[in-house]
């Protein structure tokens, strides 16, 4: 049974709520897995500084949320986060949209406008996708982010800015760079400080965690909408499938389900059929061991035991009462299995 939202799922992105620690604010990025943690740590230490970031990872894994995170608990955040996608704006309007330009400077340049990087001044510009800009326009944005000056394209005034850099990426630049195809140098002044998200296949903990998150949103955006609760078949399903379109295809599944289901309950056979498929595909591990000869049916199940209490205990952040009820037992049965199976938590507690 799913459990109650819990705080950070509870804010939609944008909205200010109080987390564990004044001193960092998720702003709604849901997750309890050690490789998100990790990045929220990164998140917090980073965004103390004025350091260019990097971000990494594949296509709807969160990146644009985690620069927002980096704006929102920096000394900035009263400045402008500007965000501009460089893969979906024309190479030769690209440096115009970056720079600005003046009147008469192209075809169809009748009047002046100013660029995304002065609308940026004393604030943040993200720049999403930057593995698409050309090699052409990336010598004039390398020198921009080095001497925080440029021109408007068709311009002489030399205009100052004071912003941070958040740049974003779901290729690898590395392998761009030994193609010709991304300045190396480029490369290592966007690349001060990595942040690596992981796809959501790498850490499925964190996915009823993104459930909670996106019916809660849901509740606050659709009058009367009531949250809906996934059998132990649903819940499995989705853990066992790979989500190819990570975070993004999730919050897809849940707007649409919350539509075409009108029962309180989520039953597998209301999930897409490609999802669903993967139901009959997987065998717990536990299963697969037995029938293999490496282990033998009691250790079989106490494999599996621990592998409920340890999802269980990190679903609930190690709240063993709530850990207990979802697992339909006794907390003090389940405080007994943890010390005799030796179970510990598979990360430090996070300081937010």
């Amino acid at each position: 049974m799913m459990n109650a939202p819990t705080s950070a799922a509870k804010a939609e992105p944008g909205i200010r709520e109080a987390q564990d620690s004044s001193e960092f604010d998720r702003f709604g990025i849901a997750g309890v897995s050690k490789g998100l943690l990790k990045v929220l740590e990164t998140t917090r230490k980073v965004s103390k500084s004025n350091s260019s970031v990097l971000i990494t990872g594949e296509s709807g894994t969160g990146k644009e949320l985690i620069a927002r995170a980096i704006h929102r608990n920096s000394s900035r955040c009263d400045g402008p986060m500007v965000v501009i996608n460089c893969g979906a704006i024309p190479g030769e309007l690209l440096e115009s949209e970056l720079f600005g330009h003046e009147k008469g400077a192209f075809t169809g340049a009748v009047r002046s406008r100013i660029g995304r990087f002065e609308i940026a001044d004393r604030g943040t510009i993200f720049l999403d996708e930057i593995g698409d800009m050309s090699p052409d326009l990336q010598v004039k944005l390398l020198r921009a982010i080095q001497e925080r000056r440029f021109e408007r394209v068709g311009g002489t005034t030399t205009i100052e800015v004071d912003i941070r850099v958040i740049s974003a990426t779901n290729k690898d630049l590395q392998t761009a760079m030994i193609k010709g195809l991304f300045r190396e140098d480029l490369y290592y002044r966007l690349n001060v400080i990595p942040i690596h998200i992981l796809p959501l296949r790498e850490r499925k903990e964190d996915i009823f965690s993104l459930v909670d998150h996106f019916q809660s949103i849901l509740v606050q955006r659709e009058p009367g909408y009531k949250v809906k609760i996934f059998s132990e078949n649903a819940r499995q399903t989705m853990l066992r499938y790979d989500w190819p379109g990570n975070i993004r295809e999730l919050e897809n599944l849940i707007e649409r389900v919350s539509v075409l289901v009108e029962d309180d309950t989520i039953e597998l056979h209301d999930l897409p059929d490609h999802i669903a498929e993967t139901s009959s595909q997987s065998i717990p591990p536990s299963v697969a061991a037995v029938f293999n000869n490496e282990i033998g049916f009691n250790e079989a199940v106490d494999l599996y035991q621990r592998s409920l209490i340890l999802y269980a205990l990190n679903q609930t952040g190690w709240v063993k009462a709530k850990a207990a009820e979802i697992l339909k037992i006794n907390r003090t049965t389940l405080v007994e299995k943890i010390k005799k199976m030796n179970i510990e938590p598979e990360n430090d507690n996070p300081i937010f």
